[in-house]
């Protein structure tokens, strides 16, 4: 069997919402955000609801990140996550996603997950989902605490950078993988293999797609998680310790209207025409 690999975008092409942002009604109630953010983040959800979010809206996420993170204690955020991952991820899964899933590790093919959002989201959920490797933001930590420096961004070419590392350590050629995402700034993690999908793509990426052949994909159908999903082992997280917020908590303002009283304590139309796809081995 040839060794390869499909590699997955997480915000919008595994889950429905930024993992930032579906963890923003806890970090709101655990004392991380205050009120004064959330209405500052309500533009930011808005347009990446919409629309996703291009490079120079990324830049903006990623300034606003480091300066809202910095002080806060890394081990509240870990402990956070932890306690309310099933309850605010597991309805978020596309069950097009875990069709997809199931159907590359049935050919025998490595689940990797790439995320510009933080690892201490990216690396439950990956677990969840039963990935073998986890590529995410990390953030620098000292004496417990964010820095506010990103020690690696996983975003544009350092995403194709990174997988460039795995596929040399699984021993398999990118001419051989799959990539998907939603976001034209994934244009390089979807060139860098030899079979790229489109996932519920932004403007410009049904742009890039329509230009390159690209297959396009609609995701709709949310599923539980652990209605898919046995309980896996703890996925390989590439490069050091997962330690990073990532993408920026936006739109909190959504979470501020809606959320519950609950304390915690220390983020298209129809189905897929024609014949579904299937891979082989």
């Amino acid at each position: 069997m040839t060794r390869a690999a499909a590699f997955f975008d997480l915000d919008k092409t595994i889950i429905a919402k930024s993992s930032t942002l579906a963890f923003g009604r806890p970090f709101f109630q655990g004392g991380l955000i205050n009120r004064r953010t959330v209405l500052k983040t309500a533009y930011a959800q808005l347009v990446f609801s919409l629309a996703g979010a291009d490079a120079q809206q990324m830049e903006r996420l990623r300034a606003q990140m480091t300066a809202m993170v910095t002080g806060w204690d890394a081990a509240t955020v870990h402990e956070i996550v932890r306690e309310t991952l099933h309850e605010i991820v597991d309805p978020l899964v596309y069950a097009e996603a875990a069709d997809l899933i199931e159907e590359h590790r049935a050919a025998g093919r490595e689940i990797v997950i790439v995320s510009s959002s933080g690892a201490e989201m990216v690396a439950p959920i990956g677990e969840m989902l039963g990935a073998d490797r986890v590529v995410a933001t990390r953030m620098v930590v000292e004496d417990g605490r964010y820095t506010g420096e990103i020690e690696y961004y996983a975003y544009a070419e350092n995403k194709a950078a990174a997988m460039r590392e795995v596929a040399a350590e699984g021993g398999y050629d990118l001419a051989d993988c799959y990539a998907y995402s939603d976001s034209v700034t994934d244009l390089p993690m979807l060139s860098a293999v030899g079979h790229p999908t489109a996932v519920n793509p932004d403007r410009g990426l049904r742009k890039a797609a329509l230009q390159h052949g690209w297959p396009v994909l609609r995701f709709e159908r949310p599923v539980s998680m652990r209605a898919r999903f046995s309980v896996p082992t703890t996925p390989v997280v590439t490069g050091a310790a997962a330690m990073g917020v990532g993408a920026a908590v936006v739109g909190l303002a959504w979470y501020a209207r809606h959320r519950s009283g609950r304390a915690v304590l220390p983020e298209a139309s129809g189905p897929v025409p024609g014949r579904r796809r299937r891979f082989g081995a």
